[in-house]
């Protein structure tokens, strides 16, 4: 299985490449990490959000394959436990298909994004500066993965 991130943003700083590579690159071929970087729509005074999101999120689709399970990470999404993670990990290898997580841009994930998720996941109630999300599902996903194979990572 392949889990696809797929950010809206480009040029991260040194330091979130760093620490989002670090983690996915501890993920096993058989539940790898993969991210896809969407260019930020160009904001202009002209144009409303609603307008930078339907961009986004169009070229977001572009890359989404049908067969793929759809997580949107939304801010009214469920939060999960590291558990919770871990099962939907194991849900996930059992379908036999691979997962994309659709983050969008500032101003969120357009309607199209949305309704195309089977699911929606909130990291946190806390607004998180998009580096940081990439670093942080990076991790949540191996902790994760390290509970489904009994690994010492995670400890309760």
């Amino acid at each position: 299985m392949k889990i696809k991130l797929i950010a809206v943003g480009t040029k991260m700083p040194d330091w979130v490449i760093k620490a989002y590579t670090n983690y996915a690159q501890r993920l096993p071929r058989d539940c790898s990490l993969e991210l896809i970087e969407i260019a930020a729509a160009k904001r202009t005074r002209n144009s409303v959000a609603t307008q930078w999101m339907e961009k986004e999120g169009e070229q977001i689709l572009k890359v989404v394959d049908k067969s793929d399970w759809v997580v949107a990470l939304d801010v009214k999404g469920k939060n999960w436990s590291t558990q919770q993670l871990s099962q939907r990990i194991t849900d996930w290898q059992h379908k036999g298909g691979n997962v994309s997580l659709l983050v969008g841009g500032p101003d969120g994930l357009s309607p199209k994004c949305l309704s195309l998720a089977k699911e929606r996941w909130s990291l946190s109630g806390l607004t998180l500066p998009h580096p940081l999300v990439r670093v942080v599902l990076a991790e949540a996903i191996y902790r994760a993965w390290t509970v489904t194979v009994n690994h010492p990572y995670h400890r309760e």
